[in-house]
Protein backbone atom coordinates (compact mmCIF):
# COMPACT_ATOMS: atom_id res chain seq x y z
CA UNK A 1 0.00 0.00 0.00
CA UNK A 2 1.00 3.56 -1.10
CA UNK A 3 2.20 5.49 2.20
CA UNK A 4 0.23 8.86 2.48
CA UNK A 5 2.16 11.76 1.31
CA UNK A 6 2.12 15.03 -0.46
CA UNK A 7 2.82 12.93 -3.81
CA UNK A 8 -0.02 11.03 -3.17
CA UNK A 9 -2.86 13.43 -1.67
CA UNK A 10 -4.48 13.02 -5.12
CA UNK A 11 -5.01 9.22 -4.82
CA UNK A 12 -7.52 10.24 -1.77
CA UNK A 13 -11.08 9.33 -2.21
CA UNK A 14 -13.52 12.24 -2.87
CA UNK A 15 -15.12 11.82 0.24
CA UNK A 16 -11.58 12.15 2.75
CA UNK A 17 -11.32 15.92 3.30
CA UNK A 18 -7.99 17.64 3.13
CA UNK A 19 -6.76 21.00 3.62
CA UNK A 20 -7.82 23.89 1.18
CA UNK A 21 -4.11 25.27 0.66
CA UNK A 22 -1.21 24.16 -0.84
CA UNK A 23 0.92 22.77 1.91
CA UNK A 24 4.16 23.18 -0.07
CA UNK A 25 4.01 26.88 0.38
CA UNK A 26 3.34 27.49 3.89
CA UNK A 27 6.77 28.48 5.73
CA UNK A 28 7.36 27.72 9.32
CA UNK A 29 6.19 30.10 11.85
CA UNK A 30 5.77 28.01 14.73
CA UNK A 31 8.01 25.52 16.11
CA UNK A 32 5.55 23.05 19.01
CA UNK A 33 7.59 21.37 21.83
CA UNK A 34 5.95 17.81 22.04
CA UNK A 35 3.95 16.54 18.82
CA UNK A 36 2.00 13.90 20.45
CA UNK A 37 -1.84 12.83 19.71
CA UNK A 38 -3.31 15.94 21.58
CA UNK A 39 -1.61 18.93 19.32
CA UNK A 40 -2.02 17.26 16.00
CA UNK A 41 -5.97 16.69 17.12
CA UNK A 42 -6.49 19.91 18.53
CA UNK A 43 -3.98 23.10 17.76
CA UNK A 44 -3.03 21.81 14.68
CA UNK A 45 -6.32 21.08 13.02
CA UNK A 46 -7.29 24.82 14.19
CA UNK A 47 -4.01 25.61 12.50
CA UNK A 48 -5.25 23.80 9.19
CA UNK A 49 -8.56 26.09 9.88
CA UNK A 50 -6.49 29.24 9.66
CA UNK A 51 -4.16 28.93 6.67
CA UNK A 52 -7.44 27.79 4.66
CA UNK A 53 -8.74 31.20 5.56
CA UNK A 54 -5.73 33.38 5.51
CA UNK A 55 -2.27 31.39 4.26
CA UNK A 56 0.54 33.19 5.56
CA UNK A 57 3.86 32.05 7.64
CA UNK A 58 2.16 29.66 10.03
CA UNK A 59 3.22 26.21 9.19
CA UNK A 60 4.22 24.16 12.01
CA UNK A 61 7.70 22.24 12.80
CA UNK A 62 6.76 19.83 15.92
CA UNK A 63 9.58 18.50 17.70
CA UNK A 64 9.79 15.37 19.76
CA UNK A 65 11.58 16.00 23.04
CA UNK A 66 12.09 12.20 23.48
CA UNK A 67 11.25 9.64 20.96
CA UNK A 68 11.47 9.75 17.78
CA UNK A 69 9.00 7.75 17.10
CA UNK A 70 6.41 10.87 15.98
CA UNK A 71 9.18 12.10 13.83
CA UNK A 72 9.72 8.60 12.26
CA UNK A 73 6.33 8.30 11.13
CA UNK A 74 5.54 11.35 10.13
CA UNK A 75 8.56 12.59 8.08
CA UNK A 76 7.88 9.79 5.06
CA UNK A 77 3.97 11.70 4.79
CA UNK A 78 5.58 14.84 4.73
CA UNK A 79 3.76 15.98 7.65
CA UNK A 80 0.61 14.75 6.54
CA UNK A 81 -1.74 12.67 8.66
CA UNK A 82 -5.71 11.98 9.55
CA UNK A 83 -7.34 13.65 11.82
CA UNK A 84 -10.28 10.99 12.56
CA UNK A 85 -13.33 12.59 14.28
CA UNK A 86 -15.61 9.47 15.94
CA UNK A 87 -18.82 10.08 17.18
CA UNK A 88 -22.29 7.93 17.83
CA UNK A 89 -22.96 9.76 14.57
CA UNK A 90 -20.40 8.59 12.29
CA UNK A 91 -16.78 9.15 11.73
CA UNK A 92 -15.29 12.18 9.42
CA UNK A 93 -11.52 11.69 7.98
CA UNK A 94 -9.49 14.95 6.87
CA UNK A 95 -5.91 15.33 6.19
CA UNK A 96 -3.90 18.22 7.79
CA UNK A 97 -1.15 19.62 6.10
CA UNK A 98 -0.16 22.49 8.73
CA UNK A 99 2.67 20.52 10.16
CA UNK A 100 5.33 21.56 7.83
CA UNK A 101 8.62 19.93 9.61
CA UNK A 102 8.98 17.10 12.47
CA UNK A 103 12.14 16.76 13.79
CA UNK A 104 13.51 14.79 17.46
CA UNK A 105 15.80 16.30 19.59
CA UNK A 106 18.10 13.24 20.16
CA UNK A 107 19.42 13.79 16.57
CA UNK A 108 17.91 17.09 14.83
CA UNK A 109 19.12 19.32 18.18
CA UNK A 110 21.05 22.18 15.33
CA UNK A 111 17.97 21.77 13.27
CA UNK A 112 15.61 22.87 16.10
CA UNK A 113 18.00 25.58 17.60
CA UNK A 114 18.07 27.14 14.07
CA UNK A 115 14.60 27.12 13.88
CA UNK A 116 14.07 28.34 17.40
CA UNK A 117 16.46 31.37 16.97
CA UNK A 118 14.76 32.12 13.62
CA UNK A 119 13.56 35.53 13.60
CA UNK A 120 10.70 33.86 10.93
CA UNK A 121 10.12 31.90 14.33
CA UNK A 122 7.34 33.98 15.87
CA UNK A 123 5.10 31.50 18.66
CA UNK A 124 6.88 28.11 20.57
CA UNK A 125 3.57 26.41 21.31
CA UNK A 126 4.17 23.23 23.92
CA UNK A 127 2.08 20.19 24.81
CA UNK A 128 4.81 18.13 26.82
CA UNK A 129 2.03 17.27 29.57
CA UNK A 130 2.21 18.26 33.36
CA UNK A 131 5.70 16.40 34.15
CA UNK A 132 7.54 18.08 31.55
CA UNK A 133 7.58 20.98 32.90
CA UNK A 134 10.40 19.85 35.60
CA UNK A 135 8.22 22.23 38.12
CA UNK A 136 7.25 21.25 41.78
CA UNK A 137 2.81 20.23 41.07
CA UNK A 138 1.82 21.82 44.55
CA UNK A 139 3.71 24.76 44.77
CA UNK A 140 4.11 24.79 40.98
CA UNK A 141 7.57 26.62 41.54
CA UNK A 142 11.21 25.43 39.31
CA UNK A 143 12.36 22.02 40.54
CA UNK A 144 16.28 22.45 41.08
CA UNK A 145 16.73 19.14 41.56
CA UNK A 146 14.96 18.03 39.05
CA UNK A 147 18.05 15.64 36.54
CA UNK A 148 17.05 18.02 33.36
CA UNK A 149 17.45 21.17 35.15
CA UNK A 150 20.55 20.20 36.46
CA UNK A 151 22.07 19.29 33.53
CA UNK A 152 20.88 22.49 31.27
CA UNK A 153 21.90 24.62 33.88
CA UNK A 154 25.50 22.96 33.88
CA UNK A 155 25.30 23.00 29.92
CA UNK A 156 22.94 25.88 27.81
CA UNK A 157 24.30 24.72 24.95
CA UNK A 158 22.29 21.23 24.95
CA UNK A 159 19.49 21.74 27.13
CA UNK A 160 17.45 18.52 27.57
CA UNK A 161 13.73 20.20 29.37
CA UNK A 162 11.35 22.62 27.41
CA UNK A 163 12.07 25.18 30.23
CA UNK A 164 15.92 25.05 29.26
CA UNK A 165 15.26 24.90 25.45
CA UNK A 166 13.06 28.07 25.55
CA UNK A 167 15.14 30.14 27.88
CA UNK A 168 18.70 29.23 25.36
CA UNK A 169 16.59 30.32 22.23
CA UNK A 170 15.61 33.69 23.95
CA UNK A 171 19.33 33.98 25.28
CA UNK A 172 20.30 33.34 21.77
CA UNK A 173 17.68 36.26 20.54
CA UNK A 174 19.01 38.81 22.57
CA UNK A 175 22.56 37.62 21.82
CA UNK A 176 21.57 38.30 18.45
CA UNK A 177 19.28 41.68 19.00
CA UNK A 178 16.08 40.06 17.56
CA UNK A 179 12.78 39.72 18.39
CA UNK A 180 11.25 37.72 20.98
CA UNK A 181 8.77 35.51 20.73
CA UNK A 182 5.40 34.05 21.95
CA UNK A 183 5.45 31.13 24.30
CA UNK A 184 2.06 29.42 24.13
CA UNK A 185 1.85 26.12 26.90
CA UNK A 186 -1.57 24.44 25.92
CA UNK A 187 -1.32 22.09 28.52
CA UNK A 188 -3.68 21.08 31.79
CA UNK A 189 -2.04 23.62 34.50
CA UNK A 190 -3.84 26.20 36.10
CA UNK A 191 -2.78 29.73 34.35
CA UNK A 192 -0.21 27.49 32.50
CA UNK A 193 1.23 31.26 30.86
CA UNK A 194 1.90 32.41 34.42
CA UNK A 195 3.39 29.18 35.74
CA UNK A 196 5.75 28.71 32.50
CA UNK A 197 6.87 32.25 32.51
CA UNK A 198 7.63 31.87 36.39
CA UNK A 199 9.52 28.50 35.73
CA UNK A 200 11.59 30.24 32.69
CA UNK A 201 12.48 33.35 35.07
CA UNK A 202 13.19 31.60 37.50
CA UNK A 203 15.84 29.36 35.11
CA UNK A 204 16.97 32.70 33.29
CA UNK A 205 17.72 34.18 36.99
CA UNK A 206 19.63 31.24 37.78
CA UNK A 207 21.76 31.34 34.31
CA UNK A 208 22.00 35.40 34.25
CA UNK A 209 19.86 37.69 36.12
CA UNK A 210 20.34 40.20 32.88
CA UNK A 211 19.11 37.66 30.43
CA UNK A 212 15.76 37.38 33.26
CA UNK A 213 14.91 40.78 32.76
CA UNK A 214 15.52 40.77 29.18
CA UNK A 215 12.60 37.63 28.99
CA UNK A 216 10.53 40.05 31.42
CA UNK A 217 10.41 42.78 28.40
CA UNK A 218 10.59 40.49 25.52
CA UNK A 219 8.85 37.62 25.25
CA UNK A 220 4.73 36.53 26.67
CA UNK A 221 3.01 34.26 28.05
CA UNK A 222 -0.04 33.71 27.20
CA UNK A 223 -2.47 31.65 29.10
CA UNK A 224 -4.76 29.31 27.61
CA UNK A 225 -7.07 26.41 27.77
CA UNK A 226 -7.73 23.92 25.11
CA UNK A 227 -10.05 20.85 25.43
CA UNK A 228 -10.57 17.79 23.35
CA UNK A 229 -10.62 14.37 24.25
CA UNK A 230 -8.10 12.59 22.56
CA UNK A 231 -7.43 8.68 23.59
CA UNK A 232 -4.45 6.66 21.88
CA UNK A 233 -4.53 5.83 18.92
CA UNK A 234 -4.35 1.91 18.51
CA UNK A 235 -3.40 -0.15 15.80
CA UNK A 236 -7.06 -1.22 14.57
CA UNK A 237 -7.10 2.77 14.59
CA UNK A 238 -4.55 2.52 11.71
CA UNK A 239 -5.57 -0.55 9.88
CA UNK A 240 -9.51 1.04 9.77
CA UNK A 241 -7.96 4.34 8.55
CA UNK A 242 -5.81 2.60 5.79
CA UNK A 243 -8.78 1.34 4.49
CA UNK A 244 -11.30 4.15 4.42
CA UNK A 245 -7.96 6.50 2.70
CA UNK A 246 -6.82 3.63 0.81
CA UNK A 247 -3.34 5.02 1.94
CA UNK A 248 -0.99 4.02 4.58
CA UNK A 249 -0.96 6.66 7.68
CA UNK A 250 1.19 5.57 10.28
CA UNK A 251 0.26 8.41 12.50
CA UNK A 252 -3.83 9.25 12.65
CA UNK A 253 -4.82 10.68 15.39
CA UNK A 254 -8.86 9.81 16.87
CA UNK A 255 -10.94 12.63 18.24
CA UNK A 256 -14.35 13.65 20.03
CA UNK A 257 -16.15 16.05 17.54
CA UNK A 258 -15.65 19.15 20.12
CA UNK A 259 -13.28 21.17 20.79
CA UNK A 260 -12.74 24.71 22.41
CA UNK A 261 -9.77 26.86 22.68
CA UNK A 262 -9.35 29.93 24.71
CA UNK A 263 -6.08 32.06 24.61
CA UNK A 264 -5.23 35.25 26.08
CA UNK A 265 -4.38 37.97 23.53
CA UNK A 266 -1.21 39.50 24.98
CA UNK A 267 1.54 38.26 21.92
CA UNK A 268 5.11 39.75 21.44
CA UNK A 269 3.92 39.52 17.30
CA UNK A 270 1.73 38.20 14.83
CA UNK A 271 -0.36 34.95 15.20
CA UNK A 272 -2.57 32.69 12.48
CA UNK A 273 -6.32 33.78 11.71
CA UNK A 274 -7.40 31.32 14.61
CA UNK A 275 -9.63 34.00 15.62
CA UNK A 276 -11.74 33.63 12.35
CA UNK A 277 -11.83 29.69 12.98
CA UNK A 278 -13.51 29.59 16.36
CA UNK A 279 -10.56 29.95 18.85
CA UNK A 280 -11.61 32.79 22.18
CA UNK A 281 -9.60 35.46 22.68
CA UNK A 282 -9.95 36.96 26.18
CA UNK A 283 -8.35 39.46 28.08
CA UNK A 284 -8.04 36.44 31.13
CA UNK A 285 -8.60 33.12 30.37
CA UNK A 286 -8.88 31.91 34.34
CA UNK A 287 -12.74 31.80 34.51
CA UNK A 288 -12.54 29.20 31.18
CA UNK A 289 -9.74 27.15 32.47
CA UNK A 290 -11.09 26.48 36.35
CA UNK A 291 -14.03 25.54 34.68
CA UNK A 292 -12.36 23.24 32.18
CA UNK A 293 -9.74 21.66 35.02
CA UNK A 294 -12.25 21.15 37.68
CA UNK A 295 -15.59 20.27 35.86
CA UNK A 296 -14.30 18.55 32.96
CA UNK A 297 -10.25 16.61 34.08
CA UNK A 298 -11.28 16.13 37.58
CA UNK A 299 -14.44 14.06 36.51
CA UNK A 300 -12.22 12.24 34.36
CA UNK A 301 -9.54 11.19 36.88
CA UNK A 302 -12.16 9.66 39.28
CA UNK A 303 -13.91 8.01 36.37
CA UNK A 304 -10.11 6.89 35.76
CA UNK A 305 -9.28 5.36 38.86
CA UNK A 306 -12.96 4.57 40.31
CA UNK A 307 -14.05 2.95 37.36
CA UNK A 308 -10.70 0.81 36.57
CA UNK A 309 -10.62 -0.40 40.19
CA UNK A 310 -14.49 -1.09 39.54
CA UNK A 311 -13.44 -3.34 36.56
CA UNK A 312 -14.38 -0.71 33.80
CA UNK A 313 -11.39 -0.41 30.70
CA UNK A 314 -12.97 2.68 28.82
CA UNK A 315 -14.49 5.56 30.14
CA UNK A 316 -17.59 5.39 28.15
CA UNK A 317 -18.34 2.06 30.05
CA UNK A 318 -18.01 4.18 33.30
CA UNK A 319 -20.47 6.93 31.97
CA UNK A 320 -22.59 4.21 31.32
CA UNK A 321 -22.97 3.14 35.05
CA UNK A 322 -25.88 4.99 36.73
CA UNK A 323 -24.14 5.04 40.03
CA UNK A 324 -21.32 6.89 38.53
CA UNK A 325 -22.80 9.32 36.98
CA UNK A 326 -24.69 10.16 39.70
CA UNK A 327 -21.96 10.59 41.76
CA UNK A 328 -20.36 12.37 38.55
CA UNK A 329 -23.59 14.83 38.85
CA UNK A 330 -23.34 15.98 42.73
CA UNK A 331 -19.60 16.52 42.14
CA UNK A 332 -19.46 19.08 39.38
CA UNK A 333 -23.00 20.09 41.26
CA UNK A 334 -22.41 20.42 44.69
CA UNK A 335 -18.62 20.46 45.33
CA UNK A 336 -16.71 21.78 42.18
CA UNK A 337 -19.75 24.50 40.79
CA UNK A 338 -19.52 26.42 43.85
CA UNK A 339 -16.10 27.49 43.59
CA UNK A 340 -16.25 28.84 40.04
CA UNK A 341 -15.90 32.12 38.97
CA UNK A 342 -18.22 31.29 35.76
CA UNK A 343 -17.39 33.16 32.09
CA UNK A 344 -19.63 35.66 31.02
CA UNK A 345 -22.68 33.57 28.82
CA UNK A 346 -21.87 29.95 30.14
CA UNK A 347 -24.44 28.09 31.46
CA UNK A 348 -22.94 25.60 33.44
CA UNK A 349 -25.61 23.26 34.03
CA UNK A 350 -25.45 22.47 30.68
CA UNK A 351 -21.45 22.49 30.58
CA UNK A 352 -21.86 20.04 32.73
CA UNK A 353 -24.47 17.84 31.05
CA UNK A 354 -22.37 17.81 27.89
CA UNK A 355 -19.54 16.53 29.93
CA UNK A 356 -21.44 13.47 30.79
CA UNK A 357 -22.51 12.26 27.49
CA UNK A 358 -18.74 13.24 25.99
CA UNK A 359 -17.87 10.68 28.51
CA UNK A 360 -20.49 8.16 27.51
CA UNK A 361 -19.30 8.51 23.41
CA UNK A 362 -19.21 5.03 22.94
CA UNK A 363 -17.09 5.72 19.38
CA UNK A 364 -14.22 7.03 21.56
CA UNK A 365 -12.58 4.31 23.51
CA UNK A 366 -10.70 6.23 25.96
CA UNK A 367 -8.78 4.03 28.39
CA UNK A 368 -9.50 4.36 32.04
CA UNK A 369 -5.66 3.71 32.39
CA UNK A 370 -4.21 6.50 30.55
CA UNK A 371 -6.28 8.95 32.10
CA UNK A 372 -4.87 7.48 35.20
CA UNK A 373 -0.83 8.09 34.14
CA UNK A 374 0.32 11.09 36.16
CA UNK A 375 -1.81 11.62 38.92
CA UNK A 376 1.07 12.86 41.24
CA UNK A 377 0.98 16.02 38.71
CA UNK A 378 -2.45 16.10 37.73
CA UNK A 379 -4.08 15.72 41.47
CA UNK A 380 -3.03 19.29 42.42
CA UNK A 381 -4.26 20.88 39.91
CA UNK A 382 -7.64 18.46 39.02
CA UNK A 383 -9.12 17.99 42.41
CA UNK A 384 -6.92 19.21 45.38
CA UNK A 385 -7.54 23.45 44.39
CA UNK A 386 -11.13 22.38 44.93
CA UNK A 387 -10.49 20.76 48.07
CA UNK A 388 -8.50 24.01 49.59
CA UNK A 389 -11.06 26.37 48.39
CA UNK A 390 -14.08 24.38 49.84
CA UNK A 391 -12.33 23.91 53.26
CA UNK A 392 -11.63 27.43 53.50
CA UNK A 393 -15.94 28.32 52.96
CA UNK A 394 -16.71 25.09 55.09
CA UNK A 395 -18.29 23.25 51.97
CA UNK A 396 -18.53 19.59 51.67
CA UNK A 397 -15.16 17.48 50.16
CA UNK A 398 -16.79 14.09 50.44
CA UNK A 399 -16.89 13.70 46.75
CA UNK A 400 -13.31 15.20 45.86
CA UNK A 401 -12.08 13.06 48.88
CA UNK A 402 -13.70 10.03 47.41
CA UNK A 403 -11.66 10.49 44.17
CA UNK A 404 -8.45 11.25 46.07
CA UNK A 405 -9.01 8.00 48.00
CA UNK A 406 -9.93 6.29 44.34
CA UNK A 407 -6.41 7.83 43.03
CA UNK A 408 -4.44 6.39 46.23
CA UNK A 409 -6.16 3.08 45.66
CA UNK A 410 -5.05 2.57 42.21
CA UNK A 411 -1.29 3.36 43.19
CA UNK A 412 -1.00 1.21 45.81
CA UNK A 413 -0.33 -1.41 42.81
CA UNK A 414 -2.92 -3.77 42.94
CA UNK A 415 -6.41 -4.26 42.26
CA UNK A 416 -9.51 -5.58 44.35
CA UNK A 417 -8.64 -8.99 42.95
CA UNK A 418 -4.82 -8.87 43.45
CA UNK A 419 -3.83 -8.15 40.39
CA UNK A 420 -0.37 -6.09 39.78
CA UNK A 421 -1.78 -2.73 38.40
CA UNK A 422 0.90 -0.87 36.06
CA UNK A 423 1.42 2.71 37.53
CA UNK A 424 2.85 5.08 35.37
CA UNK A 425 4.03 7.89 37.32
CA UNK A 426 6.94 10.11 37.67
CA UNK A 427 6.78 9.21 41.93
CA UNK A 428 5.47 5.33 41.07
CA UNK A 429 8.94 4.21 43.06
CA UNK A 430 7.51 6.22 45.80
CA UNK A 431 3.86 4.73 45.48
CA UNK A 432 5.76 1.20 45.66
CA UNK A 433 7.85 2.00 48.80
CA UNK A 434 4.88 2.76 50.35
CA UNK A 435 2.38 0.62 49.52
CA UNK A 436 4.76 -2.24 50.44
CA UNK A 437 5.31 -1.02 53.60
CA UNK A 438 1.29 -1.28 54.05
CA UNK A 439 -0.23 -4.18 52.64
CA UNK A 440 -3.63 -4.23 52.92
CA UNK A 441 -3.49 -1.63 55.33
CA UNK A 442 -6.12 1.71 54.08
CA UNK A 443 -5.00 3.34 57.33
CA UNK A 444 -1.01 2.99 56.93
CA UNK A 445 -1.29 3.61 52.96
CA UNK A 446 -3.04 6.62 53.32
CA UNK A 447 -0.63 8.47 56.36
CA UNK A 448 2.08 7.14 53.64
CA UNK A 449 1.06 9.13 51.05
CA UNK A 450 0.00 12.39 52.13
CA UNK A 451 3.26 13.04 53.27
CA UNK A 452 4.20 13.16 49.79
CA UNK A 453 3.91 17.01 49.95
CA UNK A 454 4.98 17.37 46.02
CA UNK A 455 1.39 16.30 45.83
CA UNK A 456 -0.31 17.73 49.06
CA UNK A 457 1.70 20.27 50.01
CA UNK A 458 1.96 20.40 54.14
CA UNK A 459 -1.42 22.03 55.02
CA UNK A 460 -3.75 19.17 53.57
CA UNK A 461 -2.36 16.22 55.82
CA UNK A 462 -2.12 18.54 58.69
CA UNK A 463 -6.03 18.75 58.27
CA UNK A 464 -8.28 16.65 59.98
CA UNK A 465 -11.25 17.47 58.10
CA UNK A 466 -9.64 16.19 54.59
CA UNK A 467 -6.93 13.76 56.54
CA UNK A 468 -9.59 11.59 57.77
CA UNK A 469 -12.12 11.53 55.25
CA UNK A 470 -9.37 10.32 52.93
CA UNK A 471 -8.68 7.48 54.94
CA UNK A 472 -12.35 6.76 55.46
CA UNK A 473 -12.97 6.79 52.33
CA UNK A 474 -10.29 4.59 51.28
CA UNK A 475 -10.84 1.84 54.10
CA UNK A 476 -14.61 1.72 52.56
CA UNK A 477 -13.12 0.53 49.07
CA UNK A 478 -10.48 -1.67 50.73
CA UNK A 479 -13.60 -3.58 52.64
CA UNK A 480 -16.44 -2.78 49.99
CA UNK A 481 -15.25 -2.27 46.81
CA UNK A 482 -14.83 0.77 44.35
CA UNK A 483 -18.03 0.31 42.63
CA UNK A 484 -20.42 -0.27 46.23
CA UNK A 485 -18.30 2.88 47.89
CA UNK A 486 -19.28 4.88 45.01
CA UNK A 487 -22.82 3.53 44.75
CA UNK A 488 -23.48 4.41 48.53
CA UNK A 489 -21.72 8.20 47.91
CA UNK A 490 -24.40 8.13 44.92
CA UNK A 491 -27.03 8.27 47.03
CA UNK A 492 -26.67 10.35 49.30
CA UNK A 493 -26.06 14.16 49.37
CA UNK A 494 -22.81 15.26 50.02
CA UNK A 495 -23.32 16.82 53.41
CA UNK A 496 -25.16 13.46 54.47
CA UNK A 497 -22.31 11.30 52.81
CA UNK A 498 -19.88 9.45 55.55
CA UNK A 499 -17.67 6.82 54.48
Amino acid sequence: MKRLSLATLGDLPPAIARSAYDPRLIPVGIVHLGIGAFHRAQTAVYSDDALAKAPGPWGICGVSLRSADVRDRLVPQDGLYTSVEKSPQGVRRRVIGSVREVLFLGADRERIQARLHAPATEIVSLTVTEKGYCHDPASGGLNFAHPDIVHDLADSTRPLSAVGLIVAALDARRASRARGFTVLCCDNLPHNGALLRGLALAFAQERDPALAHWIEDNASFPSTMVDRIVPATTDADIADNDRALGLHDAAPVVHEPFKQWVIEDRFVAGRPAWDRVGVQFVADVAPFEAMKLRLLNASHSAFAYLGYLAGHEFIYQVAAQPNFVAFMRRLMKEEVAPTLKLPAGVDVGAYQNALVERFGNPALPHRTQQIAMDGSQKLPQRMLGTVRDNLATGRSIELLTLAVAGWMRYVSGSDEAGREIKVSDPLAADFARIGAAHPGDPVGLAAGLLTLSAIFGNDLPADPRFAAKVEGWLTAMFRDGAARTVARAAGARSDEQKP
